[in-house]
């Protein structure tokens, strides 16, 4: 018998973090494996940003933080949401955390009793339905077709909803897919929750700005629904900051408050150094952002190209963030000697050691069908693992 809590074991390992971790594996012993598996950007953090931290250090700010961060960024945070966005918050509105992972979480610990039913359209980032286990909540799929970009409509909304029904949580650009909600589109979505005035939606959009299509759009601007919306960012994918580990949610006081009372008691403030440098960021304008993003874009389509000319592999081709996820099942049953795919996870795995090219199981986003491909590396990188990953296939019969 085990001496750990039930809600650790019951609690699923990070496919994302398992992958890279295999991969380093190997690459420990040798082998030249290309990690498509891990979503951060390949890019170093700004100058500006790093300058600020320097800064920082020299002016001795190490001491604690208050919770919810320091009064100064998240007014600029107030500001950046008020000119991005048009987005109208107070500073008590914004708190701080170690990452948008944890602004997740505290929103979710803060938001779920034991049987709600939490609301989440597949596929998903993955720590979505683990964050719900460890509240306690009921996960209720939707099921986002490729053929719809995989977005869901206000009609498979409606019909998901239950008495139950306590939270709904998207992101938009959604990690896996890149797939990037309309105004339009959400505005579908809203007339819904406009009808469920019971219902909170946790919104993550830490890949605002990692967007092909034009002008990010928010579910916070509608105000028939803002007071319930928990809106997630961060700096980790825009500011290529995922080490220091700074997010942030803008929500009502109620909830904020809420979080802040909780992050207290886990972790308190984030670090000093980290949050001086996001303010340096937000202060370093987007100049940075924009390189990064029209590199992104000309990956994606070289990416897009080659991944087309794979036999059986279905690509849509997505909107915004850095990962495809295609449709892999064709490859379902075959094999390479004694090497059966019988699921996305063999196929991964597969990839692993026979292309040495990383990749995440769809399953662990909530489809079976397809994995995930970041295209965050080199141009280099990126063609000697599509070309790998395709020889790789073709030795499948």
């Amino acid at each position: 018998m085990t001496f750990l809590s039930k809600r650790i074991n019951n609690l699923s390992e990070s496919q994302t973090i398992k992958m890279a971790k295999l991969g380093r594996e190997l690459s420990a012993k040798g082998i030249d494996i290309i990690n498509l598996s891990f979503g951060e950007p390949d890019f170093f953090t700004p100058d500006d940003v790093k300058a600020a931290a320097k800064k920082a250090i020299d002016e001795n700010y190490s001491y604690y933080t208050p919770v919810s961060g320091y009064p100064e960024l998240r007014k600029a945070v107030v500001d950046k949401l008020l000119k991005e966005n048009g987005l109208t918050y107070t500073f008590d509105q914004i708190v701080l955390s170690t990452g948008a992972k944890q602004s997740l979480a505290n929103a979710v610990m803060c938001l779920v009793d034991p049987g709600d039913e939490v609301i989440v359209p597949t596929p998903y980032w993955v720590s979505y339905s683990e964050m719900i286990k460890l509240g306690e909540g009921e996960t209720v799929f939707i099921n986002a077709s490729a053929e719809n970009n995989f977005k869901i409509t206000g009609a498979q909304l409606e019909a998901a909803i239950t008495p139950k029904t306590k939270l709904f949580m998207f992101s938009s650009p959604c990690n896996p897919t890149g797939s990037v909600y309309s105004k339009a589109e959400l505005a579908d979505l809203v007339a819904v929750f406009e009808k469920h005035p019971n219902i909170y939606i946790i919104s993550d959009e830490i890949y605002e700005h990692i967007n092909f299509v034009g002008k990010h759009a928010s579910i916070a601007e509608f105000d028939s629904i803002k007071d319930r919306v928990i809106l997630i960012n961060g700096f980790s994918k825009s500011y290529a900051m995922t080490g220091w580990r700074v997010g942030y949610m803008a929500a009502n006081k109620e909830i904020a408050n809420a979080c802040d009372k909780l992050q207290g008691q886990i972790t308190s403030g984030t670090s000093s150094i980290a949050q001086r440098a996001a303010l340096g960021a937000y202060m370093g304008g987007l100049e940075s952002v924009h390189l990064m993003v029209d590199e992104f874009r000309k990956r994606r389509d070289i990416v897009y190209a080659l991944l087309k000319e794979i036999p059986g592999i279905k690509v849509n081709l997505p909107d915004g963030a850095f990962y495809f996820f295609p449709e892999v099942k064709s490859y379902f049953g075959k094999k390479n000697g004694e090497n059966v795919i019988k699921t996305a996870e063999d196929l991964s795995l597969y990839l692993l050691n026979e292309a040495h090219v990383s990749t995440v199981t769809g399953e662990a986003f909530g489809n079976e069908d397809c994995i995930r491909i970041s295209y965050a590396a080199s141009e280099e990188q990126l063609r000697k693992a599509v070309s790998q990953i395709k020889d790789a296939l073709a030795k499948l019969s």
